[in-house]
């Protein structure tokens, strides 16, 4: 009995090390996904936003990755319906028609979301990828306020700290952007540095907004996150053809919605569509301070590609503000000491901000969905997943 007891608890030992060793390599993994989505995303709008040539009209890209957000998600969910048609239309009625009042909760973060993603694609226009993401970082700043005021959250001191840290980061960049005047932005006539400046401080702004705002509507809801994302999207692309129609009606009337439309443009309409639905499933294997870390990565690969691919000037009072930028964007993702008793605010790094949904049952959901190995999604305040 006792040798039958002994090769249980060597077997359980044994068992509970291979999980261990599974979940570090899920975590790695996670990293690896979240820095790569969240660098590739940024350089390679600025990749195909500065080529010469035919532009695409961004207003049909964001379009575009709503549209194949929407049929992902739809396919997942007749997935988790093992192709059953008939059950996955009436579930779809059931959840997107009869509960009409919860489905109209999501028109205006959808909206704001809508707005965030052609905003990114008019600050990553007219500023480099480095400054852009150094930047943005600024979404932190915003949810955090949000999230203070909307849901009387609070914050450790060590968070304030790091808020204050990332404003002066985001300054100094600014600063030595403003008295570097960078040939690549202010040399060309199709770029101008205040109008993307003043794009990613009103994403920044809406991306905290809609976030805050999401979780507080959304607390306790039971949707599944494709679900939410089916709701998102349909509001989202109805809100993107009316934008479309506004700003490029008459051009693409006459050239076409497909317009200039290349390999390249469609690998970052994929990445903008897929890439947050990816990293809402792999997030749940980071926890704040992976997220930290491939903030801080994401960072360091755009700034080193950005030398690579646009001849980007990196002096030192850009890599002292872009350092206090990554040294706080650690600092606030570092979990409260014990017995604070106050809840913590954490910022997600995505990239679609519509695929990352507080507040939703993800890990019973993705069960029906991923291997039992594999677990649930759930994010917290989204600032997108880029999705721009």
């Amino acid at each position: 009995m006792a040798g039958g007891n002994h090769s249980q608890a060597a077997e359980e030992k044994a068992g509970n090390r291979s999980q261990s060793e599974v979940n570090r390599r899920l975590k790695y993994i996670s990293l690896a996904v979240l820095v790569v989505q969240n660098a590739s995303l940024i350089l390679s709008i600025r990749y195909v936003r500065t080529l010469p040539g035919d532009r695409f009209f961004t207003t049909s890209a964001v379009v575009m990755a709503e549209v194949l957000k929407v049929l992902t998600c739809l396919l997942i969910i007749l997935l988790q319906k093992r192709f059953n048609v008939k059950e996955t239309a009436l579930f779809l009625v059931d959840s997107i028609v009869f509960q009409y009042k919860d489905t109209l909760k999501l028109a205006v973060p959808s909206l704001i979301y809508t707005l965030q993603n052609n905003l990114q694609y008019i600050a990553i226009s007219n500023l480099p990828a480095a400054t852009f993401q150094v930047t943005y970082q600024l979404k932190i700043l915003t949810t955090a306020l949000f999230s203070v005021m909307m849901l009387r959250k609070s914050l450790s001191r060590v968070q304030w700290v790091s808020l204050l840290l990332l404003f002066a980061g985001v300054a100094v960049v600014q600063v030595q952007q403003e008295g570097n005047k960078e040939a690549s932005v202010t040399g060309s006539s199709n770029q101008n540095y205040m109008v993307g400046l003043v794009a990613v401080v009103i994403s920044c702004l809406s991306s905290g907004f809609a976030g805050v705002y999401f979780e507080k509507i959304l607390k306790g809801s039971s949707a599944s996150v494709w679900v939410r994302n089916v709701q998102l999207g349909i509001f989202g692309t109805a809100l993107g053809m009316l934008g479309l129609w506004w700003n490029d009606g008459a051009a693409i009337a006459q050239r076409g919605f497909l317009f200039g439309y290349t390999d390249m443009v469609w690998c970052v309409i994929f990445n903008q569509a897929f890439g947050g639905l990816l990293v809402a499933v792999v997030v749940k294997y980071a926890d704040n301070i992976l997220k930290g870390f491939a903030t801080s990565f994401s960072i360091i690969v755009s700034t080193v590609m950005s030398i690579y691919l646009f001849g980007f000037h990196v002096d030192l009072l850009f890599t002292a503000g872009a350092g206090l930028v990554i040294g706080a964007v650690y600092m606030y993702s570092l979990p409260k000491a014990a017995g604070s008793g106050s809840s913590s605010l954490s910022s997600s790094s995505s990239s679609s901000a519509s695929s990352a949904l507080p507040g939703t049952d993800g890990g019973a959901e993705m069960e029906a969905f991923l291997p039992k190995a594999q677990g649930g999604i759930v994010s917290p305040p989204p600032a997108v997943h880029i999705t721009a």
